[in-house]
């Protein structure tokens, strides 16, 4: 039997679906046939916070899996609307990749290392308010494209983009380390952010494999296989992390970042939500020693609620 992954046609999409199609033809015995879906996100050019957000990348993909069209879709857990899709269940979230943000930069700089008045690309708020307040003396760069296109704008790697973009016109880029390694890219990064200094996005370096609810409920051949590859560790953390920003009501317009791990037998949350020029920030952490998926659901919606009692939503310009 084969089934049918539905994916963008990005390299990174295609490799990250190209391993999780692995993953889950190991578990049932079975073929994983990859289908490329062209998404509105895909052919939108504007910054992704004026478009709706990252949401635009998983609609299409979600109506392809509703259709029958594709049977399952894999997506990164950081562009999926916290709001459940109504028939859609995220049946399986593989073990995490490197959830760190990562400096790509010229002559081998690190973000420290990095002049004043140096050019940085990012199109995420959340990054560019938190690089603020790491160096408030530098310039944001809005930037948008596919890994090698972003890559291309930092002096000296421009062999990575195409002659029809920008090129070598910013001094660093900042992308997500999980990327990075999946496409092999590891040696153009020049300093790794630590959460400790800079928290991610919301489920970054996570897969969420989403199928139908049906499939789910008479637990079919292509369910159970794609529940067998559920990294619970994971789950728990992008739980967490997607419920603060849920109760927060922060979409990819917003900077919060928030990173959960599990520490012993502890489930570790932290959030920060910053002013948009990163003028001002709040920090705060949460635990819980309740190591479900309720349990991680409470953790992330009670921080948020101390965030919220903080003055978060004035901060951070939030429409509660």
């Amino acid at each position: 039997m084969t089934f049918i992954l539905g994916t963008r046609g990005s390299a990174l999409a295609l490799t990250q679906s190209g391993m999780a199609a692995d993953q889950i033809a190991a578990a049932g015995n079975f073929e994983v046939e990859l289908r490329t879906v062209r998404t509105e996100g895909d052919v939108l050019t504007g910054p992704l916070s004026q478009m709706g957000g990252t949401g635009v990348f998983a609609a299409t993909l979600r109506t392809r899996v509703l259709d029958g069209s594709v049977d399952f879709a894999v997506h990164s857990l950081k562009d999926l609307p916290t709001a459940p899709c109504p028939g859609l269940v995220v049946a399986g979230i593989p073990e995490r990749e490197d959830p760190r943000d990562a400096l790509i930069a010229r002559d081998g700089l690190t973000l420290e290392k990095l002049p004043a008045g140096a050019r940085i690309g990012t199109g995420s708020p959340r990054r560019a308010a938190q690089l603020r307040l790491i160096r408030p003396d530098i310039e944001i760069v809005d930037i948008r494209g596919n890994v090698g296109t972003r890559l291309a704008r930092v002096a000296g790697f421009e062999s990575y983009g195409n002659q029809s973009t920008p090129a070598g016109d910013c001094d660093a880029v900042v992308l997500a380390a999980s990327g990075l390694r999946r496409l092999g890219f590891e040696e153009t990064v020049t300093d790794y952010l630590d959460p400790t200094q800079m928290l991610p996005a919301a489920g970054q370096g996570a897969l969420a494999l989403e199928v139908r609810e049906s499939d789910v409920e008479k637990a079919t051949e292509l369910a159970e296989a794609i529940r067998a590859v559920d990294h619970a560790p994971t789950r728990w953390a992008v739980t967490a992390e997607r419920a603060l920003l849920a109760r927060l009501e922060a979409g990819c317009a917003a900077p919060v970042g928030t990173f959960a791990r599990l520490e012993e037998q502890t489930l570790v949350l932290d959030a920060v939500v910053a002013n948009p020029d990163g003028s001002e920030s709040l920090r705060h952490q949460a635990t819980t020693s309740d190591l479900s998926a309720d349990g991680a659901k409470t953790l992330g919606e009670k921080l948020a609620d101390e965030l919220l009692s903080m003055g978060a939503a004035r901060l951070a310009n939030l429409t509660l």
